[in-house]
């Protein structure tokens, strides 16, 4: 017999439970006594969710709020049996919830809220051996544990994994910064201003004269963006600074058509290649004469972004650490467990031994008295 308690949640009056052996809670009763065995968990759990639904006045003003489940079961019975369908049953039940169909593993205190036991401590009890209790018990808890060990080593390989990404971004960004200062320094050795210090715009396009107009070298500039068609690579263009002028087509599906775009870029000596606008020319042509100066002076934001990104990384990265550095702290309580399962294993092997010698010594003895019977039988004949 178990017995355990749940708080009643006082909002609603009990309606009759009939067609059940089990005892309907009303607004008047203070348990709930099962005498028979459902053939579904659930069923179990929904006789005694009856036993503990709101409106109970009595359990709440009499019995602490609190109401008794009771269930009945015989030792050495076939009650055992049934339990152990349920246990199964429940087994594949939450299997199926918990998408771990290929593990024969499962959290055994899945009924404690309802019945302060699982199915595997019923079987047990119903035995009428307390050391099938205690290694049911002590099976439930390492299980438990071993799961738990099992959600902190993944959590730590996923942390390794990410950890390891995060380093090698940040040394991706170092690298990238290397490259954006070099190009940055190329910049400003080489940079021209007029006697007003604006920044001059050299640009060099090809098929155009070094000494054509903004005019010219915009209207150039709109005419690749109309026509260029560079099949996915980069076109060099012309040069500002040192610095190659790129273009590159680009394709998509817009309304079910292909559609081509042509994007503008400077590239670094580096190889880092920099946008105005993603790329995209401006119609007007000064606008458009100025799109790769543009793209160059937002060097610097680039470093600073990457100075920033780095910061954000490496501020994550002890927290990581610490994840993937540390140790499961109840190792040492698993194996002390472990170690008191196998003491209880061994004792009951030795009680099942031990019970069959004594079980086949008395059939001999009985065979051998039996014999001596029929011995003394016939000399008295």
């Amino acid at each position: 017999m178990s017995r355990s308690l749940y708080k009643n949640r006082d909002l609603e009056k009990l309606e009759p439970y009939e067609g059940k052996l089990s005892c309907t809670v009303l607004r008047g009763e203070e348990g709930s006594n099962a005498l028979d065995l459902p053939d579904r968990p659930s069923d179990l759990q929904q006789r005694d969710g009856r036993a503990v639904r709101k409106g109970n006045d009595i359990a709440k003003n009499f019995a602490g709020n609190n109401v008794d489940v009771v269930i009945y079961a015989v030792e050495r019975s076939l009650d055992s049996y049934k339990f152990n369908l349920l246990h199964n049953k429940q087994l594949f039940i939450d299997q199926l919830k918990t998408n771990r169909l290929g593990k024969r593993t499962i959290d055994e205190g899945s009924l404690d809220e309802q019945s302060g036991m699982s199915f595997s401590e019923y079987v047990a009890i119903l035995s009428g051996n307390t050391d099938l209790l205690d290694k049911a018990r002590l099976e439930r808890q390492i299980a438990s544990l071993e799961s738990e060990r099992r959600s902190f080593n993944q959590s730590r390989a996923q942390s390794r994994i990410k950890l390891e990404g995060m380093v090698n971004e940040i040394e991706a960004s170092r690298y990238r910064i290397s490259l954006l200062e070099k190009d940055q320094k190329h910049l400003s050795e080489r940079i021209q201003k007029n006697e007003f210090g604006e920044i001059l715009n050299p640009i060099r396009l090809n098929g155009l004269l070094e000494n054509a107009t903004v005019k010219q070298i915009g209207e150039k500039l709109n005419r690749l963006s109309e026509n260029a068609r560079t099949h996915g690579f980069y076109e060099e263009i012309g040069s500002l600074y040192g610095f190659k002028l790129l273009v590159k087509t680009e394709t998509s599906m817009k309304d079910g058509f292909d559609f081509k775009e042509n994007r503008f870029l400077v590239e670094g000596d580096g190889g880092i290649k920099y946008t105005y606008n993603n790329g995209i020319m401006a119609t007007d042509p000064k606008l458009a004469s100025m799109n790769f100066l543009n793209a160059l002076q937002k060097i610097p934001t680039l470093i600073d972004n990457e100075h920033k990104r780095i910061a954000k990384e490496e501020s994550s990265l002890p927290v990581l650490q610490e994840v993937v550095n540390g140790l499961w702290k109840k190792e040492e309580q698993l194996k002390e467990l472990k170690k008191k399962l196998n003491e209880v294993d061994k004792k009951i092997l030795t009680e099942i031994t031990a019970e069959k010698e004594g079980k086949k010594e008395e059939v001999e003895k009985k065979v051998k008295t039996e014999g001596e019977d029929k011995i003394g039988y016939g000399v008295k004949m």
